[in-house]
């Protein structure tokens, strides 16, 4: 594993930023934090960049102990901070150069090309920059930093439609040649369709991991009944649950398939439909378990 926690923990006093956080992130993958803010994520990218020390537990990452040896894991991470300050007086082409010169893993020229996808005048004083305009400098330099790890804070926050494509597309190529990308974000879609895994922190607390290969197998199934459903058959109970307070005799009952369509198909086909309606969960639903609960209605 290129990133493992072990039961990481945050305190400052009686406020439980962190609370025993366990995760693995294998290398190669894009693996997506949610939650909202001062759920705990940016305290945990912080511990693992040795920024900040654990008030118990530990964190590893390329085999380096963030807290002994926090420099030598800095070496294999460029990191986006949620608000990265850069100097005001300089031109963007001053700030690429500087950075370049800063860490030799930072290439002067990949920096100018990234900067020119995003559509950025690197000629500007930082200082006449927009809020956008300083994001898409500060991802110039990252995504031009050729490390093992990528840690983005809100890689998206004040971009431009356009701008946000880009910018997952360099994720997604980051991914490509092997980099493995560590992406908070509070947008949904993008971690839907960029993640390979997606945890999501609650209250300093991991509470959730997901595949999003797996959710994309998930739906929803609304069908509409004209006679009694009668129970789910044995074989699909690990497969399909009723959703509480949906009726199993005439009316309308909602279902939600935790795998593949295929086996369910043929005993839907058995049942009195006079309507069916099926729909991807979307990882929209899966975060409401956790941050709505009072949408958290699914039962068995």
């Amino acid at each position: 594993m290129l990133v493992s926690t072990q039961h990481l923990s945050k305190r400052y006093g009686s406020l439980v930023a962190l609370d025993r956080c366990s995760l693995q992130v294998p290398s190669g993958e894009i693996f997506g934090l949610l939650g909202p803010n001062g759920a705990g994520k940016t305290t945990l990218l912080r511990l693992l960049l040795g920024f900040i020390t654990p008030t118990s537990g530990a964190a590893v990452v390329a085999g380096f102990d963030c807290v002994r040896e926090s420099l030598a894991v800095r070496t294999q991470t460029a990191y986006l901070p949620s608000e990265a300050r850069l100097f005001r007086r300089m031109t963007g082409d001053k700030v690429l150069d500087f950075f370049a010169r800063l860490r030799r893993e930072c290439r002067r020229e990949l920096a100018a090309t990234v900067a020119a996808r995003l559509d950025l005048d690197c000629s500007r004083q930082v200082a006449r920059m927009s809020t956008g305009m300083r994001q898409k400098l500060a991802l110039a330099v990252v995504f031009a930093t050729e490390s093992r790890l990528l840690i983005l804070d809100e890689p998206t926050a004040n971009l431009d439609p356009t701008a946000r494509a880009e910018v997952l597309d360099l994720v997604q190529e980051a991914r490509a040649v092997g980099r493995t990308v560590i992406f908070s974000s509070h947008v949904l879609s993008e971690v839907e369709s960029t993640c390979d895994r997606v945890a999501i922190v609650r209250a300093g607390r991991l509470v959730h991991e997901q595949s999003l290969d797996h959710l994309r197998r998930c739906h929803r199934i609304t069908a509409r009944l004209t006679g009694v459903m009668g129970g789910i058959p044995e074989a699909l109970a690990q497969r399909v649950k009723i959703l509480q307070g949906s009726e199993v005799q005439a009316g309308t009952t909602v279902l939600e398939a935790t795998d593949s369509l295929g086996p369910l198909l043929g005993w839907l086909s058995t049942l009195p439909l006079e309507e069916v309606r099926i729909e991807p969960v979307g990882l929209g639903a899966v975060y409401d378990r956790f941050h709505r609960p009072d949408l958290n209605t699914a039962t068995h």
